[in-house]
């Protein structure tokens, strides 16, 4: 291709693009590609998850401005752009039985309806690749749930000119993935290498719960981005309310997770390009079409 190359990540919340697919969307602006995070919601209902910041009366009243601000520094640590889809958090809901979720929120919205906002993005936008969740959302999160569903009607109504046709002109992006960066083979090798060098493993627990879990996710994809690591880390930290520095998410060495597992891992879900699997890279069988 001689064109730019253009890579869209759609996710539920501020936060989530740093935790998943962090370390391949800063490779590939390192490479010159033009990279869009779309955020479905504020965050506003997500819990002050970092134990230093909890019980900040600023932080509990102005909620939906912090994390957008916080979603600001993250954006321009990994160098990319974003754009937000202006829907309320649905919020995680606990309890049993669970609780009914928020009259208006994302997760409730007509899964059509709520689509057409994404398909006006991807035809803006132009994306070859887009990544998003897989069905039962990366975690039953109703709001991850509810990305996977808008991104899969998304991807196949955007080049559909009889749809959505005041969402401006068709454009079909070529290949659709979900993010699979807590797979267990990686959680099993890094668990292993803490273990033979002595060190505390935080994923025993990770492990266990794993055991009683359905089948396997399909790996296709290994995206070598060790180099990025330490860049993924640091937009994790900017969402400062959701993410303790000293937690579990930093336990392990940066340069055991090059020396172990150095790429993040999607799942192949859709493709209008020929490929062969597995691939290294999100663009395999699009950049000498």
């Amino acid at each position: 291709m001689t064109e730019q190359l253009r890579l869209m990540a759609v996710h539920a919340h501020p936060d989530d693009e740093s935790s998943k697919g962090a370390a391949t969307m800063a490779k590939y602006v390192s490479e010159g590609v033009d990279v869009l995070v779309a955020t479905c919601t504020g965050g506003e209902r997500g819990s002050i998850l970092n134990p230093k910041l909890q019980g900040d009366p600023y932080i509990e009243k102005n909620i939906h401005e912090v994390r957008a601000k916080e979603m600001a520094e993250a954006r321009d640590i990994l160098g990319v752009k974003q754009e937000w889809l202006g829907f309320v958090d649905s919020g995680l809901p606990e309890g049993d039985p669970l609780p009914p979720l928020p009259e208006g929120c994302f997760a409730l919205q007509d899964v059509d309806e709520a689509a057409g906002r994404l398909v006006k993005l991807i035809r803006e936008f132009r994306p070859h690749v887009v990544t998003t969740y897989d069905e039962n959302g990366g975690y039953p999160h109703p709001d991850h749930i509810m990305t996977h569903k808008i991104s899969m009607v998304a991807f196949e109504a955007a080049g559909d000119a009889s749809r959505y046709p005041e969402a401006g002109e068709p454009w079909q992006p070529l290949k659709l993935y979900y993010n699979q960066g807590f797979n267990r083979p990686r959680t099993q090798a890094l668990h292993e290498a803490l273990l033979e060098r002595g060190m505390e493993s935080p994923y025993g627990e990770w492990l266990e719960r794993w055991q009683s879990m359905g089948r396997e996710r399909t790996l296709t994809t290994y995206v070598p981005c060790g180099d990025f690591f330490e860049i993924r880390d640091k937009a994790l930290i900017a969402h400062a309310t959701q993410i303790d520095p000293d937690g579990g998410w930093f336990r392990v060495p940066l340069d055991l997770q090059r020396e172990i597992w150095p790429t993040e891992e999607y799942e192949l879900a859709k493709s209008v390009v020929g490929t062969s699997l597995p691939e290294d890279d999100l663009f395999a069988g699009i950049r000498n079409n």
